[in-house]
């Protein structure tokens, strides 16, 4: 039940919905003065919401950065890596598509390749209302063996729809593996790590975080930035706006 509502929610609460509603009720109105109000109001939410320079600003705020590389340890036990728009599966095609948040397995390949760590552990579930047979655990895992990373080195959860899950299971894995504990790298997007730091660390698992997909760079000041509308920003204010109420509800639950 929770695992519905919180995917409920997410839609519910994309800026792009209310928007959208208010110009239907706009529409609609019968008392024209305030018709007009309400759609000059919509079309100003609009544009700052679209706005690239605000966007970024609100994303500053949430991110969190790259760890310095002399701040890591020289080699870890683990990359935990979690799922969550890394990969599904074409039926029809017969083969795994790659999507837009693939630098966060890319990441662990790099950091396994150099050493840096001594095992993979991918944890992601279908993780979606309609969707249960895509277990992005499993397709990752297919990738990993065919770049030559041995089977011994990669650890899977297939289970976890969500991100407390993704702790929980990924503490039972690991305790299995390291009866004597280590050292672990959580990864995840920059956006969402605040939120998965949260949880592994009131399950108990301490990690070192190792954000991926930053979205943010070095301010910018000129006139495509600051004032043409990006329809790309409603993807990111979906994003921040789900995990501030991820983060949130995660915390009345007490997975956080």
């Amino acid at each position: 039940m929770f695992f519905v509502i919180s995917k409920l929610l997410s839609y519910l609460l994309n800026p792009l919905f209310w928007i959208f509603t208010a110009l239907i009720i706009a529409f609609f109105l019968k008392n024209k003065k305030h018709a007009r109000k309400l759609f000059l109001t919509s079309l100003i939410v609009f544009y700052l919401f679209s706005n690239r320079m605000i966007c970024d600003e609100f994303l500053r705020m949430w991110e969190v950065d790259y760890p310095a590389n002399e701040s890591l340890l020289p080699q870890y036990e683990a990359a935990i890596v979690l799922g969550g728009g890394l990969a599904n599966y074409d039926y029809n095609l017969k083969r795994v598509i790659f999507r837009s948040n693939t630098d966060k397995f890319l990441q662990a390949v790099d950091l396994y390749k150099s050493g840096k760590v001594k095992k993979i552990l991918v944890s992601g579930g279908p993780g979606h209302l309609l969707y249960r047979d895509q277990y992005e655990a499993a397709f990752i895992k297919d990738f990993l063996l065919k770049v030559n990373i041995p089977e011994s080195d990669i650890l899977i959860d297939s289970l976890s729809d969500n991100t407390h899950q993704n702790a929980v299971n990924s503490k039972k894995i690991l305790e299995n593996v390291f009866p004597a504990g280590g050292n672990y790298l959580l990864i995840t997007t920059t956006l969402h790590m605040k939120r998965s730091k949260a949880c592994f660390d009131k399950v108990g698992l301490p990690t070192v975080v190792y954000p991926t997909c930053k979205i943010t760079g070095r301010r910018i000041y000129n006139f495509d930035h600051l004032f043409v509308p990006h329809l790309d920003s409603y993807e990111y204010w979906d994003a921040m706006v789900h995990e501030w109420v991820g983060y949130l509800t995660y915390k009345i639950m007490g997975y956080a």
